[in-house]
């Protein structure tokens, strides 16, 4: 393996940068895709020579990311590793490491949120409020406990992701290139993340229209029918016209979030849209 560019100091500014602001740039467009560019930004600075690649590079990086906020510390490390790796080596398949982002993602948030917010959470949150109401409410003991245990929580699960996502992506890398099946894992990679946006429309979006139409005694749900058929597929409709729309006809994510609502409201009101 090829000597590291990347020193400790490098991935602690990327440590300092995830714990103070990985969370500020949360948008409805792209999630944390502002935090995850700003948290690489030493990284690419440092690995890339010019600024074409560094370009590219943030880009690349500002791409849509939604994880549990502790656990997104581990992609950070991750994404650091394959982006020297990609300054570094003219045959390494720079989609690979969206691609890896993308299929990780979704089961770091699983843990995150079940361990963190589902369990640890919630179960020190009950011994403060125990504590609190057993001192009649006198106590700052529990709350106190709670801050400290919840603040180390965040900071130090953050610290070993960054270096151990960096430490062991690096070796992940390494070791795929040599075997030659980063093209699997990038094909992988990208599966598991279609997968996982065609289980999130299929769950989130909704589009239900009230129509019925009578046949002498039988009457015909026009929404049931179609689901008959095409499970949700006026759902899958309304999918492909987003995306048409801001892939192809460039139109703002806001400017559509904004059009949707009010085509909601409006449908609803009018009788067309349930």
């Amino acid at each position: 393996m090829s000597e590291s560019r990347i020193t400790k100091k490098d991935l602690r500014k990327v440590y300092l940068r995830h714990l103070g602001t990985m969370g500020l740039g949360y948008n409805a467009a792209k999630q944390e895709n502002t935090g995850m560019s700003y948290c690489l930004y030493p990284i690419i600075k440092k690995v890339y020579d010019n600024k074409e690649d560094r370009i590219a590079a943030l880009e690349r990086e500002n791409e849509y990311y939604l994880s549990q906020m502790t656990c997104t510390s581990l992609n950070v490390g991750i994404a650091a590793a394959m982006e020297e790796k990609n300054a570094t080596d003219p045959d390494f398949d720079e989609n690979s490491i969206n691609a890896v982002k993308a299929a990780t993602m979704s089961p770091l948030a699983a843990i995150g949120d079940s361990l963190v917010q589902g369990t640890l959470r919630p179960l020190f949150a009950g011994i403060a409020i125990s504590m609190v109401t057993a001192s009649n409410y006198t106590s700052v003991v529990g709350p106190a406990i709670f801050f400290i245990v919840m603040f180390l929580l965040s900071v130090i699960p953050r610290y070993f992701g960054v270096f151990q996502g960096y430490k062991q992506g690096s070796r992940a890398v390494e070791m795929i290139q040599k075997t030659g099946i980063m093209d699997l894992v990038t094909k992988l990679a990208g599966v598991a993340g279609y997968l996982l946006i065609g289980a999130f429309a299929y769950s989130m979006v909704s589009v239900n229209v009230p129509f019925e139409f009578t046949s002498g005694e039988t009457v015909i749900n026009l929404q049931e029918t179609l689901n008959s058929l095409v499970p949700n597929c006026l759902s899958l409709v309304l999918i492909f016209i987003c995306y048409k729309l801001l892939a192809k006809k460039k139109v703002s994510a806001i400017v559509l979030l904004l059009a949707l609502l009010v085509l909601g409201v409006i449908g609803v009101y009018a009788g067309f849209l349930a």
